[in-house]
């Protein structure tokens, strides 16, 4: 009986061109829906302005130091985990107005929706991070420890925000429409500030604490500290993954990877069926 199933070689190469055609879709329905991105690149802008100036003069840096300094790297962090919530938002949309119908439809590789969306969204949020850079140095923000740390920094944010943006697509299948989804975005902001992001974890209650420390936005943040060389960078007696964020960082890109992309394979393929 011959097996005519394509070779395995043959399907990852159709897959990977059709993906990179879907990404070429959502970035031009960036294009044809403006306030979309320009919302989503004043974002970064504001939030620096926001807490650097207007709460940051409130907030006492640990060991002394701008907090300014002390604020960016959570704030990439923060920028970072926007990913769960963007391609959230644009699955639900997607599958609730019948588009993913029609993909299901055309002969293409099914796989290959899930990989735009998350390929589309890498690509917006590096634009996203590079104008958040552009704000931080404007207000005085700099890493202190040279090329190669620095580059460190931002591939750690990259590649937590595309295992993060395949968490955003089994959620957006997951649930019943956009206007579910859009609702459940609120729902983020608290998870990105119970962290050491914007300030110390020390004063908190310790069931507080150990919620903030064991948050893989504190992780992050820490790890882009040691990196950029900023005020707040770990020391001391500290939990786990704050004595290792970079290792922390990795491991929880590696799980959100392994759990969420054969979940969101599988929610896309059995979506209304």
């Amino acid at each position: 009986m011959t097996d005519l199933a394509p070779p395995l070689g043959r399907r990852l190469r159709w897959t990977f061109t059709d993906g990179l055609t879907l990404v070429g879709r959502e970035l031009g329905r960036l294009r044809h829906d403006p306030g979309e991105l320009v919302a989503a690149l004043i974002f970064p802008a504001v939030m620096v302005v926001l807490f650097g100036y207007v709460f940051g003069s409130a907030i006492h840096v640990p060991d002394g130091g701008d907090y300014r300094e002390y604020l960016m790297p959570g704030l990439f962090a923060m920028v970072t985990f926007s990913a769960v919530m963007g391609v959230m938002t644009r699955m639900a949309a997607d599958a609730s107005r019948g588009v993913m119908d029609r993909f299901r439809s055309m002969p293409m590789a099914r796989s290959a929706v899930p990989f735009g969306q998350t390929g589309a969204d890498l690509l917006t949020g590096l634009l996203m991070l590079a104008i958040m850079v552009g704000a931080g140095l404007l207000v005085g923000w700099q890493p202190h420890r040279g090329l190669i740390p620095t580059a460190q920094a931002f591939l750690l944010m990259i590649v937590l925000r595309y295992a993060l943006s395949w968490v955003g697509v089994y959620v957006g299948l997951a649930v019943k429409n956009d206007q579910v989804a859009d609702a459940m975005v609120p729902l983020f902001l608290p998870f990105t500030m119970l962290s050491n992001a914007f300030v110390p974890t020390d004063g908190m209650p310790g069931w507080l604490r150990f919620l903030a420390d064991w948050n893989p936005v504190s992780a992050l943040t820490a790890a882009s500290r040691h990196l950029f060389g900023n005020p707040g960078a770990p020391s001391g007696d500290l939990a786990w993954p704050l004595a290792h964020p970079v290792t922390t960082v990795l491991l929880w890109s590696a799980a959100l990877l392994a759990i969420f992309v054969p979940l969101s394979l599988r929610a896309y393929t059995h979506r209304g069926r």
